[in-house]
């Protein structure tokens, strides 16, 4: 998988598994969606859905999915897969596939994702990938994380989170507007040091808090509930 993020959360196995697989809670915390909706199914069939994301005020992507997922299993960890693709001619991304896991442990649950995706566009859209909406994709799944884990551990609602990231960074913007014109040059380059390298707050979104290698550095492997769904 390309993209990997893992966090650990002090909270209820049950409560995760909601607010991570229930569309109208993900949609909440997820920085990559706008909107997810369930699709009708049959009994038995793997669940289909529909997602799209803003990019500009009056523009969205959209694409639909196929998810599946293994709530109880015999070591206590569950697991949830899904393929997903799109067919507007603004998205970079194609089709891809993923996986979560949930690995209860001593110290929390390690909630971790592994993900893939093949980008349009030949070869400027694979350039574009690498250089711009990889990165940008995986910081974006990485702060989701965090805004995730604070909602579960510290009850911090996904919208005051996304509030309070936006206010401590105007405010560091506004402190370093400010250095640089009313302070000494030396004070100035502290003041912008001190406003890129100091973590954000506690209680505000850090995708610095998320692993974004497998521990070990070793290869994440996809389950095997993966192979079983068919391309959406």
């Amino acid at each position: 998988m390309g993209l990997y993020v893992e966090t650990s959360i002090r909270g209820g196995m049950d409560e995760l598994w909601e607010r991570s697989q229930d569309p109208a809670q993900h949609q909440r915390w997820d920085l990559r969606f706008t909107s997810i909706g369930y699709l009708p199914r049959a009994e038995g069939e793997p669940q289909r859905f529909r997602y799209a994301t803003r990019v500009l005020p009056f523009l969205s992507v959209d694409g639909t999915g196929v998810s599946a997922g293994e709530r109880h299993r015999d070591d206590g960890t569950r697991v949830s897969a899904l393929r997903f693709a799109s067919e507007h001619p603004l998205s970079l991304l194609a089709e891809g596939s993923g996986y979560w896991r949930y690995v209860p442990g001593p110290d929390g649950i390690r909630f971790l994702t592994g993900y893939d995706y093949r980008p349009r566009w030949g070869r400027f859209g694979a350039l574009a990938d690498r250089l711009v909406f990889r990165p940008l994709m995986g910081w974006a799944t990485a702060w989701s994380f965090d805004r995730l884990r604070l909602w579960c551990e510290r009850g911090t609602p996904p919208g005051l989170a996304l509030a309070r990231a936006i206010g401590e960074s105007v405010l560091r913007a506004l402190l370093c507007a400010a250095a640089l014109v009313y302070a000494p040059t030396a004070v100035a380059l502290l003041v912008l040091a001190a406003a890129l390298l100091l973590p954000p707050l506690p209680g505000t979104p850090a995708a610095r808090r998320c692993l974004r290698t497998p521990p070990g550095r070793t290869p994440a492997s996809a389950p095997r509930l993966l192979s079983t769904l068919e391309p959406s």
